[in-house]
């Protein structure tokens, strides 16, 4: 990125993510969670497109006093390019290689991966790197604009972390379904969504 526009542009979705993030912090204050904000564009290093660090003391110190770190896609600047997005799922992954979690939830507007590209349908149950190849014609299609590489884009790098966690489970559902968070939170082995497991 070389020109003013493109600069102000950048400071424009950062504004955007931030506020996203501090109406969902809110939520999570008004039912008593403990939730903190911290927005990867304040410490994320990128590459090329890739994130290669992303400073981990604050969110350790908010687990230390019992917050729970609040991440998101964000704007970052970029070495090669000079800026970037870093998508939710690229901030998981990194998280997910310095604190191993057992499951990733990611809670979307669709309610799982669909069978075929119309984004209607059949919802596929499971996806495992054995079978993810026959549904790439499904994992064409993206809810709304998506810069950060839509619904294949997700299914392949959560793929990625079961390689190196093959004991994970990742959920893709509908975050507008009443209950199926706290139902997730719960038992994230529960059939809601598309489960993707390593298998």
């Amino acid at each position: 990125m070389t020109d003013r526009s493109g600069w102000r542009g950048f400071a424009e979705v950062a504004a955007a993510a931030a506020q996203l993030n501090q109406l969902v912090t809110e939520l999570f204050i008004a039912e008593g969670v403990p939730v903190i904000g911290l927005p990867p564009s304040a410490s994320a290093r990128c590459e090329d497109g890739r994130l290669i660090d992303l400073n981990m003391t604050s969110i350790m110190s908010a687990l230390d006093h019992n917050l729970i770190p609040l991440v998101h896609g964000d704007v970052a600047f970029d070495a090669v390019r000079g800026a970037t997005i870093v998508s939710t799922e690229d901030v998981f992954l990194y998280l997910a290689g310095r604190l191993p979690p057992a499951a990733i939830l990611l809670a979307g507007e669709v309610v799982g991966v669909y069978a075929d590209a119309t984004l209607t349908g059949k919802v596929i149950d499971v996806i495992t790197p054995a079978t993810v190849a026959q549904f790439a014609d499904a994992l064409g299609g993206s809810h709304g604009a998506d810069v950060t590489g839509g619904m294949a884009g997700k299914v392949h790098q959560m793929l990625q972390w079961l390689e190196v966690q093959p004991a994970g489970r990742v959920r893709i559902f509908s975050g507008a379904r009443p209950g199926a968070v706290r139902a997730l939170l719960i038992d994230p082995a529960r059939r809601i969504g598309t489960e993707l497991r390593h298998d």
